[in-house]
């Protein structure tokens, strides 16, 4: 059996709210990348943007889990750790960065493209500073509506504004895993426990696919 390129790698997953609960990405996510043999751990903050990640920032609701532990730790009310001090840290081989609803603004009447670039860039300098490769997960199809107002139109205008504006990270297209509405959702925007199983396992195989990652491998 081939071993995999993540095997013995360290790998630090920060995002939004996608990654703050278990039933959501964060658990099959990590299971996945374990699996490759992988060491992993993962944050996530609701409404957690890419500045949110830079300096701490409090989220209304968060959630951690490491690979060598059971199950993910949910916080309310928590404060985020900058990813500077997490690198430090962790050490991490691979940061994959899974934010792609937040910098969309769907509550804004108009993409706030400027605001965007400032919050992603600000991420990605930090990025670039560390000299880590990193994966950008961009967003996936939803359903127009619900209580977090997510609207495909705008979401295409941050995926491919993201997918322009997150060098040096490889951005990831999250777009191209499902057709529109084949990944069903419990409010619009988060899927159900069948989608985000879906999303974890083609982030894991789109990962392992990229040349970057490939020249990470462990001899």
């Amino acid at each position: 059996m081939a071993v995999s390129v993540l095997a013995g790698l360290a790998i630090l997953v920060i995002g939004e709210s996608h990654l703050a609960y278990p039933h959501f990405l964060t658990n099959p996510l990590v299971d996945d990348l374990t699996q490759q043999g992988a060491k992993v751990h993962a944050l996530g903050g609701c409404a957690a943007g890419p500045d949110s990640w830079v300096k701490a920032t409090h989220v209304s609701c968060a959630g951690e889990r490491y690979s060598n532990k059971p199950g993910t730790h949910t916080m309310r009310d928590a404060t985020t750790i900058p990813v500077k001090d997490l690198m430090a840290t962790d050490k991490p081989d691979l940061l994959i960065v899974v934010i792609g609803d937040a910098p969309a603004a769907y509550e804004k009447p108009d993409f706030p493209m400027a605001w965007s670039w400032q919050t992603v860039t600000s991420l990605t300098k930090v990025v670039a500073a560390s000299k880590t490769t990193c994966v950008w997960v961009g967003p996936i199809w939803g359903e127009d509506g619900g209580k977090f107002y997510k609207n495909n139109k705008r979401m295409l205008i941050a995926a491919k504004f993201l997918a322009a504006n997150v060098a040096p990270c490889i951005y990831i297209d999250s777009l191209q895993f499902a057709k529109q509405g084949e990944w069903r959702t419990i409010d619009g925007e988060h899927l159900n426990d069948v989608g985000y199983k879906a999303w974890a396992a083609a982030i894991t195989k789109a990962v392992i696919s990229l040349p970057q990652v490939q020249k990470l491998k462990k001899p």
